[in-house]
């Protein structure tokens, strides 16, 4: 089979910085200059190595950071079928995946989030196969598997004996309402993609309407009467989340991360240096999360700035999921891809989750 490999290297930058994206020069350029660090080159990596012998697959790619540089440090042969500009974009998306027409190419992996997903379905549309390897910030669409090492899973099985095919939704985001607090999300069409639900990540679901409203309320309300007044509170994105920051009396940014401390407002849509420094200020530490719409993940989309080092500092004790039941009905399991797989490994298993006034619900975490 001759496979395409393409990484948008910018994917996900903005994740830890507070942008929630990185679509447009300078959100890029802002994001460097808040010290963000380019992450889909190691997700690309991951999914090659999970794969496992690669050498039945005739392997075309872009050049240095859009494919190359991952190949090479695997030394998995390769052949460059198009090179990249100084200043990768869009741009070298399309023009890249036209190349892997040209070449025949009969499955593509690729490395990004929504933006590259749709920037991938413009230039290939149905013709071949994709598997999306989870590496933005924002990933709704359901192209992508559910992290780096299931989709080097989904490509090994694809190539040991074709999978079936099925069309995936590809989401288009508003990213600018999104950093504004707002989702505004709307389908933009479809890519084809070979299909295990176990490895595969569910279209984002649609937002709770107001038959879970009280739901949420009552979860607000029981966390709220518990609060620690001496701990800090980092409050992740989501509208249950926001019903608790509200049941306080705050106004929380609805799609970033928050600090609460004592009923106050210490930081809003912080950074997961903002994060780091908080935490060498106060000796108790929790976070605070909540499921993304039916994918189930509760860690490593969105919600970034909660990262590995912050995980780890605060310690897996202190992690609280809270959820409206009527949620959870629809959520076979929770997820974590934080990117450090030791990490997500060590997050597996059984987890308490909040879903009223003293009930909980025991999830399986994978």
């Amino acid at each position: 089979m001759r496979l395409a490999v393409l990484i948008n290297p910018i994917a996900g930058m903005g994740g830890s910085v507070g942008l929630k994206g990185t679509d447009g020069d300078d959100v890029i350029r802002e994001a460097v200059r808040r010290g963000a660090r380019p992450l889909a080159e190691d997700r690309m990596r991951t999914a090659l190595t999970s794969a496992g012998d690669l050498t039945q697959a005739e392997i075309i790619t872009c050049g240095e950071p859009m494919g190359e540089n991952a190949l090479s440090s695997l030394s998995i042969g390769h052949e460059v079928v198009y090179i990249t500009s100084d200043d990768p974009s869009a741009k070298d998306t399309l023009q890249a995946c036209g190349r892997f027409l040209d070449r025949k190419a009969e499955l593509l992996l690729f490395a990004g989030g929504d933006g590259t997903a749709r920037d991938v379905l413009d230039a290939i549309g149905t013709s071949i196969p994709v598997i999306g390897v989870p590496s933005g910030v924002k990933m709704h669409s359901a192209v992508f598997a559910n992290s780096a090492r299931d989709a080097g899973a989904l490509l090994s099985s694809h190539l040991r004996a074709k999978l079936q095919l099925r069309e995936a939704e590809v989401m288009d985001i508003n990213e600018e309402a999104y950093r504004r607090g707002r989702l505004s999300a709307k389908l933009y069409g479809y890519l084809l993609m070979p299909y295990d639900r176990r490895l595969v990540q569910p279209i984002k679901g649609e937002v709770e309407g107001l038959s879970v409203e009280e739901e949420k309320e009552e979860i607000a309300e029981y966390f709220v009467e518990k609060l620690d007044p001496s701990a800090l509170y980092v409050l992740g994105p989501g509208t249950t989340l926001a019903a608790v920051a509200q049941r306080i009396g705050l106004e929380k940014t609805l799609l970033g991360v928050d600090l609460i401390q004592n009923r106050r407002m210490l930081a809003k849509d912080v950074t997961e240096t903002d994060i780091l420094r908080a935490l060498d200020r106060y000796p108790q530490i929790k976070i605070v999360v909540t499921p993304i719409g039916s994918q189930g993940f509760i860690l490593g989309r969105g919600n970034q700035q909660i990262s590995p080092a912050v995980i780890k500092m605060t310690g897996q004790a202190n992690l609280m999921v809270l959820s409206a039941p009527s949620k959870l009905a629809t959520i076979r399991t929770l997820r974590v891809d934080t990117g450090d797989l030791q990490l997500d490994i060590s997050l597996r298993g059984h987890r308490k989750v909040l879903v009223g006034r003293g009930r909980w619900k025991m999830m399986r975490v994978e």
